[in-house]
C-alpha cells in the first residue's frame, strides 16, 4: 500500500519540476522576444532615420544642382551685362537656405573670378583697339593737315572767285573730317597734333566755332576785362574742347535757334559759357556726361555707345591732361549750359595788343571807348570768300541787321597800356591804362537819335526787302562774268 503514495509523490515532484522547467523556458523565451522586438524597433527607427537622411541629402543635392544651373544660366549673364552697364543688377541665390553657407561662398568665388577674367580681357581688347585707332588717326590726321596746307596755298594762288569758293568749301569739308579724326585720336590717348603760339581767348573761340556746320548760329559776347590769352601748349586742347561742346549744342538744338557763348573773366581765371536752347539733358544723362568730362577713370571704347559719341570723352581726356575744367548743367533757357573754366595759373596770360593785335574776326570786349564787334560780322569792304578766318577756317557769314546801321563814330584815341602791374597770387596779370588828357576834349559830341515810329521802321524794312529781291533777280538774270569783268558770250 505504501508504494502507491510514493509513486504519486514522485509523479507530483516530476510534474512540478517539469512545470518549473517549462516556466523557466517560458520566461526566457519571453525575454528573448522582447529583446528581439526592441532590436527590430531600433532597426526600424535606424532605417527610418537613414531613409530621412537620404531624402534630405537627395533634396539638397537637387537644390545644389539647381543653384549651379541658376549660376550658369542667369547670374553669370547678369554679371557680364553688369560689367558693361553698371545699372543692371546681378540676381542672387535661387534658394535662400544656402545664404551664408559654403555653397554660397563657392558660388560667389566663381562670380568674382569670372568677373576679374572678363574685366582683364575686355581691358586688353580695348587697349589693343585704342592702339590701332591711335596709329590710324595719327597718320590720317597728318595727311589731312597736308591737304589743308595745300588748299590754303591754292586759295592764295588763284584769283577766280568761283575757284576760291570751291576751295573754301573743300577746306571746310576737310576740317570736318579733321575734327572727327582728331577727337577720336584724343579719346584713344593720342596727342592733339598741333602746337600753336599764345592765342587770345576770343580768337580761340572764333576758331573753334568756324570748325562746325551751323557756325552762323553762334553768337559771342566778350566780357573780358583784359586781353586774356591761352598759353601755347593749351590752345589746341581748349579749342578741341570748345568745339566739341559747341557741336553738341548745335546738334541738339533747332537749326533756327541761336547758341550763345559768353566769355567771362574772374579773379583766378576765365570761363567760356555755352548756352543752347535745345532739347536739354535728363539727370542721368548729365551724370554720365560729368563722369566722362571728369576724366578720372579709365575709358573704354565700348562705353561710348554705337555709334561712338566721343565729344565728352575727348574733352575729359584733355581735362585730365591739361588741368582746366568742364561742367555741364541744365541751361536757364531750357537747353544745356556747358562751362569751360581755364585757370589763370598756369594756362592764361595777357598779351600786348599793340605788338600782337587781335584778329579782326574776334569779338571786341566790352571796354570803355570800344564798340562791340559781332563775331559773325566781316570787316568793312570784305567778302566771305576773301576775309581772313581764324584757325584756317572759312569766316562766318555776316548776320542780318536788326536795325538800320548808325553812322560810324570816329576812331577813339590810342590807349596806352602797361603790363608790369603787380598781381596777387593766383590772379591774372592786370594792366594800367593811361589815357591822354585831351581825350575828353577830342571825343565828339553826338546828339541822341530820336526814336522812329513803327510806320517808319516798317517802310525801311519793306524798302530793304524790295532792294534785296531786286538785287537777287538782277544777279540771276545777268550772264556770268570772267575774272576780268568781261561778259562771256
Amino acid at each position: 500500500m505504501t508504494s502507491i503514495p510514493e509513486a504519486l509523490l514522485w509523479c507530483l515532484s516530476a510534474g512540478t519540476a517539469a512545470a518549473v522547467v517549462l516556466a523557466a523556458f517560458s520566461v526566457r523565451a519571453s525575454g528573448q522576444r522582447k529583446a528581439l522586438r526592441a532590436r527590430l524597433t531600433a532597426a526600424e527607427e535606424q532605417n527610418s532615420a537613414t531613409l530621412h537622411s537620404n531624402t534630405e541629402l537627395s533634396a539638397r543635392l537637387r537644390a545644389t544642382e539647381a543653384e549651379i544651373r541658376h549660376l550658369a544660366g542667369t547670374r553669370l549673364p547678369d554679371l557680364t551685362m553688369a560689367l558693361a552697364h553698371p545699372h543692371v543688377p546681378v540676381r542672387g541665390l535661387l534658394d535662400a537656405r544656402f545664404a551664408g553657407s559654403e555653397t554660397d561662398e563657392a558660388l560667389n568665388a566663381v562670380l568674382e573670378q569670372v568677373g576679374e577674367a572678363i574685366t582683364k580681357e575686355r581691358t586688353r581688347v580695348d587697349a589693343a583697339a585704342q592702339a590701332a585707332l591711335r596709329g590710324a588717326t595719327t597718320t590720317i590726321q597728318a595727311l589731312l593737315y597736308r591737304i589743308q596746307t595745300a588748299l590754303h596755298e591754292m586759295q592764295h594762288r588763284y584769283d577766280d572767285p568761283d575757284v576760291a569758293q570751291d576751295l573754301l568749301n573743300a577746306d571746310f569739308l576737310n576740317e570736318q573730317a579733321l575734327r572727327r579724326v582728331q577727337a577720336t585720336g584724343v579719346v584713344c590717348g593720342a596727342w592733339p597734333g598741333l602746337t600753336r603760339e599764345d592765342s587770345y581767348l576770343a580768337e580761340l573761340v572764333v576758331g573753334a566755332m568756324s570748325r562746325l556746320r551751323g557756325y552762323e548760329r553762334v553768337q559771342i559776347s566778350n566780357q573780358l576785362r583784359d586781353p586774356v590769352a591761352v598759353v601755347a601748349r593749351a590752345v589746341e586742347p581748349i579749342a578741341i574742347t570748345v568745339t566739341e561742346l559747341l557741336a553738341n549744342a548745335l546738334h541738339h538744338s533747332h537749326r533756327e535757334l541761336p547758341v550763345t557763348i559768353t566769355l567771362q573773366q574772374g579773379n583766378r581765371g576765365a570761363s567760356v559759357i555755352i548756352d543752347d536752347y535745345g532739347v536739354g539733358m535728363h539727370d542721368d544723362e548729365i551724370k554720365a556726361a560729368m563722369e566722362l568730362l571728369a576724366g578720372d577713370g579709365d575709358l573704354l571704347l565700348t562705353q561710348l555707345g554705337d555709334p561712338p559719341r566721343s565729344g565728352f570723352a575727348a574733352a575729359g581726356q584733355l581735362v585730365r591732361q591739361y588741368g582746366f575744367g568742364v561742367h555741364v548743367e541744365p541751361s536757364p533757357y531750357g537747353g544745356v549750359r556747358a562751362v569751360v573754366y581755364i585757370p589763370g595759373d598756369p594756362l592764361l596770360t595777357v598779351l600786348d595788343e599793340s605788338t600782337q593785335p587781335m584778329s579782326v574776326m574776334a569779338p571786341l570786349p566790352h571796354r570803355s571807348g570800344m564798340t562791340e564787334r559781332s563775331s559773325s560780322a566781316l570787316p568793312t569792304g570784305a567778302t566771305p570768300s576773301s576775309a581772313p578766318s581764324s584757325a584756317g577756317q572759312p569766316a562766318p557769314a555776316p548776320a542780318a541787321p536788326t536795325a538800320p546801321a548808325a553812322p560810324a563814330a570816329p576812331a577813339a584815341p590810342a590807349v596806352h597800356a602797361s603790363y608790369d602791374a603787380p598781381a596777387t597770387e593766383g590772379e591774372l596779370p592786370r594792366r594800367r591804362r593811361r589815357k591822354p588828357a585831351s581825350e575828353a576834349e577830342q571825343a565828339p559830341r553826338t546828339e541822341p537819335i530820336p526814336p522812329r515810329s513803327p510806320e517808319e521802321t516798317g517802310s525801311r524794312w519793306a524798302a530793304l526787302q524790295r532792294g534785296t529781291e531786286s538785287g537777287r533777280a538782277a544777279a540771276q538774270s545777268e550772264p556770268p562774268r570772267s575774272p576780268e569783268g568781261n561778259a562771256q558770250s
